[in-house]
């Protein structure tokens, strides 16, 4: 018998563990807010295993959890879809060099874009060591945390900046969430956003920008942008460190590596033009301009 149009119906085969683990994104949408105990009384579960499918929504970057072990929606919640087709052909085409990297460096390498105040992790590649980061695709973070975000970060002009980060002096700062993951207002007073440009420009400088312990606690990172044949930085390169390795990479060859795989990519990048990529600051900064 045919279906109706617009009908809803259960599938025959269901998956438990994915259809609670989207129900648990359900909850956090239409709720906001939501304890470890009403997440599994609400499924039918133990405690247990709500507790397993909040941990990897947390990893993914679909829920937070607060100092009162609260859980709240992510920063990855209400991303919509990159709707940038090229991310398709960058990622395959820097997946090779990503995996000879992460084999001569034996660290974890990220591919990452900016989209806004937003960095964006397309592809991970992880390394065969014991003590290693984790896969990171499909996490969306605060650009200006991340070195990823802040190298791509660093090619921006002051104005776009200034309407990104900078937050007017009669404006008081809004806190939207009690969590800092699930703050979406990344605007700085003066003082703390002129540190910040004077971070960005020395990133710039030397071809690199760093990130310790900013988004993960043990966790550095070191990013690198790369660049299409017109020169435009279209994405980023990070190398993703445990924390008691960085100062080590810091002195040693891994930042080297990085430009060279990052060398190898470009080649093959060179005629990839990306959609320009906005946020609604940087549109304003645009049509100032024009």
């Amino acid at each position: 018998m045919q279906k109706k149009p617009g009908r809803i119906e259960r599938p025959t085969y269901a998956l438990e563990s994915v259809d609670n683990a989207l129900r648990l994104l359900q909850m956090l949408r239409d709720v906001g807010a939501l304890r470890l105990k009403e997440a599994a009384e609400e499924l039918g579960t133990a405690p247990s295993t709500a507790h397993r499918l909040l941990a990897m929504l947390v990893y993914r970057g679909f829920a937070v959890q607060d100092e009162k072990r609260i859980y709240h929606p992510g920063p990855a919640m209400g991303v919509g879809p990159a709707r940038q087709g090229w991310t398709r052909e960058l990622t395959e085409l820097s997946r090779p060099h990503m995996e000879a990297l992460a084999a001569l460096a034996g660290e974890t390498i990220n591919l990452v874009i900016r989209i806004g105040s937003q960095a964006r992790f397309l592809w991970t590649a992880e390394t065969e060591s014991i003590l290693r980061v984790g896969d990171r695709q499909g996490q969306v973070l605060p650009a200006e945390l991340t070195a990823g975000g802040r190298i791509l970060l660093a090619e921006q002009p002051r104005a776009v900046l200034e309407q990104l980060y900078l937050r007017p002096a009669d404006e008081p700062r809004i806190d939207q969430g009690s969590s800092p993951a699930y703050d979406t207002d990344r605007r700085m007073a003066v003082g703390e956003f002129e540190v910040f440009v004077h971070e960005l420009e020395a990133a710039r400088t030397v071809g690199f920008a760093v990130n310790v312990e900013h988004t993960e606690e043990g966790v550095a990172a070191l990013g690198v942008a790369i660049r299409n044949g017109r020169g435009s930085a279209i994405a980023a390169l990070t190398a993703a460190v445990p924390v008691t390795r960085y100062r080590a990479h810091l002195r040693g060859q891994l930042v080297n590596q990085m430009h060279a795989a990052v060398r190898g990519i470009q080649v093959d990048v060179a005629s990839i033009e990306p959609a320009l990529v906005t946020s609604s600051a940087e549109k304003k900064t645009v049509s100032l301009n024009e």
